[in-house]
């Protein structure tokens, strides 16, 4: 799996965020692997045709640094994705933040949708659908953390080489 790099996010000066010092205060990757891993739900970001925003919640699998989420292609955002596959996934925390952005791609490979199915069922004791399409991979492109007690010390932003 691949590291990102990290750094402070860019906010308005007035959000009054800590410069970055080597290392400083900028959350570790692990902390993060570990919350994404551990968490039950996944709060998944589309858009529909006309621009307005969607938010489903939905289960989901962090296997080797990616996410990989089951949504009915015939479901909103299942829709949504087949138009316009960009997506910004949240953990449902707002003290202990975690917020992924990328692309949803459908997973078809057989022999990865059944490791996954095993993964998916360890963690919810429930299959994968079998719907085709159902399965998605997000491959994030950036990832933002904080915790809210220390959100100026803390804003971390990580960024994976395209």
């Amino acid at each position: 799996m691949q590291i990102p790099s990290s750094t402070r996010p860019r906010l308005p000066k007035e959000y009054g965020i800590l410069e970055e010092k080597k290392d400083s205060g900028l959350l570790p990757w692990s902390r993060l692997d570990d919350r994404v891993s551990s968490a039950r739900n996944y709060l998944i970001h589309t858009t529909r045709s006309d621009g307005r925003p969607h938010v489903e919640p939905v289960w989901g699998i962090w296997v080797n640094g990616h996410l990989y989420f089951s949504t009915s292609p015939k479901s909103v955002s299942g829709l949504n994705l087949s138009a316009r596959n960009s997506i910004a996934v949240h953990l449902e925390s707002g003290d202990d933040v975690v917020i992924l952005e990328g692309k949803a791609e459908p997973v078809t490979d057989r022999e990865l949708l059944s490791r996954l199915d095993e993964a998916y069922f360890a963690k919810y004791a429930y299959h994968l659908p079998a719907e085709d399409g159902s399965v998605y991979s997000l491959g994030h492109r950036v990832v933002f953390s904080w915790v809210e007690q220390d959100f100026v010390g803390s804003a971390t932003k990580y960024v994976f080489q395209t």
